[in-house]
């Protein structure tokens, strides 16, 4: 591991643990009580989500493209083998991208396609639609979006409602 990938998980690294310190178990039990159970929680803030983003992002400032994708990706998933993706971390991938979102290219369709797939919660899957695809759908050009386009037309005949949902969501927001 080196270069890029040694930063990402530097960064994965902070955020997860600065996560977990930020945590209240009265917390935990609410988000795990309100998704039902589908994602772990460490019980941190919003606020504490944010601001632990911010912080990374100031810490590691080289992150580029391939950078912020990684990092979003690694918070995204399990924090170890056999545990259960953890909602902090997911949330902290959205407010990683929303704030990254200028840095997003056409081809980041089918990894934000797969966190759509896989998020689990609306608390979730509206943030990433509404903060992050609609601004970066809309600030791209005309040939990025039609390209853009076509997957969010292969998302509306999809067998997930939730891909479904989002491209009606998109395309309404949008007028794609």
């Amino acid at each position: 591991m080196t270069g890029t990938a040694d930063v990402v998980s530097a960064a994965a690294d902070f955020v997860d643990r600065t996560l977990q310190n930020e945590g209240a178990w009265y917390r935990a039990d609410d988000v795990g009580a309100r998704l039902g159970g589908v994602l772990a929680s460490y019980g941190s803030s919003v606020g504490a989500v944010r601001g632990t983003v911010r912080d990374a992002l100031r810490k590691f400032k080289d992150l580029d493209h391939d950078g912020t994708v990684m990092l979003a990706s690694a918070l995204w998933g399990q924090p170890r083998p056999g545990s259960r993706p953890v909602f902090e971390r997911r949330l902290a991938a959205v407010v990683l991208l929303q704030s990254r979102v200028r840095l997003l290219r056409h081809s980041d369709l089918t990894r934000l396609e797969g966190f759509l797939r896989s998020a689990q919660a609306a608390d979730l899957t509206g943030p990433l639609l509404t903060d992050v695809l609609v601004p970066w759908l809309a600030g791209l050009g005309k040939r990025e979006r039609q390209r853009a386009g076509v997957v969010l037309a292969r998302w509306r005949e999809d067998p997930d409602p939730q891909l479904r949902e989002a491209a009606g969501a998109l395309e309404k927001d949008l007028s794609i």
